[in-house]
């Protein structure tokens, strides 16, 4: 199979001609790490596995991120009539953004890099072109990907360390002995042992859970780590600590979906598309994580639904840009907390959260700063 000018051209979209990651793009086989993988259409999963070689080069070699795991059903393992369900919980990231993290890291040729979040093993390729296969230890929590991997990185005489390990707990290296941590996994608060892990002035990369918020910090004399909430934007699927996420809210999204409301009122903004809106969706994860989205539109009609695991929904239904008729139940009045961010945001001009100076404490815990707004995750 001729792979390269696939790889060529992928290295020329993703990179600057002068990028010392473009001849590591276009010498690393992306097709090897990506047999197979799952696409959604029609509401249901199905497995893509081209036969054609020249088809699985044109996916394989598009700055896109293929998902290659739902639920515990790994694309590897799956038959042509499998319809798995659930969320994705691995995925093959798309190449762009890979470098972006691993550019954010400042990488210098003698460093040590600790790579969380192994899934395919292609960007683990990356990083030790970049710099050499003994430089990278790279971490999953699944042992099928770090088998796979380990074999896939073989094949190109590429032998970085791959070991399975929860990324926020107990970590194979020595206290002190890496110099970059970048995360393919997001975090809600930085893992004591990532600090412990890293040197005197090393760096760390990662995003926070539920937002596309990427952090970037250097270690302190005190132990903790000092950065701030880079302007750029980047979202990872949350770390897990088992074979799966926790269960989903369906049952939830049933009520939010259909019934009257505890309390119905008029908002003050049309409907939005939460998600969609990634100031205003990292504003509400920090302020209140753990929300859950649906949106649709049909004839013109929008509706939004929010709901969390605490047993609180929101459905706001509104024609176009028009006011809209808000529905909430349980404890919590959801998109009354999103209605406020959005008020703050017309009131002021921004969000404070971007851009924002992030303190680290030796224990994880993590604040947010920016002017007068502070938060503690």
């Amino acid at each position: 199979m001729n792979w390269t000018p696939y790889a060529r051209a992928l290295a020329e979209e993703t990179t600057h001609r002068t990028s010392r990651w473009r001849p590591v793009i276009t010498s690393t086989p992306r097709h090897v790490f990506v047999p197979r993988w799952w696409e959604h259409s029609g509401g249901a999963w199905t497995l893509n596995a081209p036969a054609d070689p020249g088809a699985w080069c044109s996916s394989t070699y598009r700055d896109i991120s293929l998902v290659t795991r739902v639920g515990p059903h790994h694309a590897d393992r799956a038959k042509a009539e499998d319809h798995p369900a659930g969320r994705p919980t691995s995925s093959a990231t798309m190449p762009s953004l890979i470098v972006k993290m691993l550019r954010h890291a400042y990488l210098d040729d003698g460093d040590a890099l600790l790579y969380v979040g192994t899934g395919t093993g292609y960007g683990t390729a990356l990083a030790a072109r970049r710099l050499s296969p003994e430089q990278v230890t790279s971490l999953d929590v699944d042992p099928y990907l770090v088998e796979t991997a380990r074999e896939r990185l073989d094949s190109l005489s590429l032998s970085p360390r791959v070991e399975t390990a929860d990324a926020t707990g107990h970590l194979p290296v020595a206290d002190g002995s890496t110099d970059r941590i970048v995360s393919m996994v997001a975090v809600r608060t930085i893992p004591r042992s990532w600090l412990a892990a890293l040197c005197l002035g090393g760096r760390l990369v990662t995003t926070i859970a539920g937002t596309s918020l990427l952090v970037t910090a250097e270690k302190d004399a005190e132990g903790g780590a000092t950065g701030r909430i880079q302007w750029d934007r980047a979202g990872f699927m949350p770390v897990r600590h088992g074979d799966d996420y926790p269960e989903d809210l369906a049952e939830l999204f049933a009520v939010a979906r259909h019934q009257d409301g505890e309390e119905v009122t008029t908002g003050p903004y049309p409907v939005v598309d939460v998600e969609q809106a990634w100031d205003l969706d990292s504003m509400l994860g920090v302020t209140a994580p753990g929300i859950v989205h649906e949106y649709s539109e049909h004839d013109g009609r929008r509706t939004a639904l929010m709901a969390h695991a605490d047993g609180s929904w929101a459905r706001a239904t509104a024609e176009g840009d028009e006011r809209p008729t808000i529905h909430q139940g349980g404890p919590r009045r959801l998109w009354d907390i999103l209605d406020a961010i959005r008020h703050d945001w017309l009131a002021t001009g921004e969000l404070p959260v971007r851009g924002a100076r992030v303190y680290i404490h030796p224990d994880g815990r993590t604040v947010l700063a920016r002017g007068k707004w502070h938060a503690t995750l």
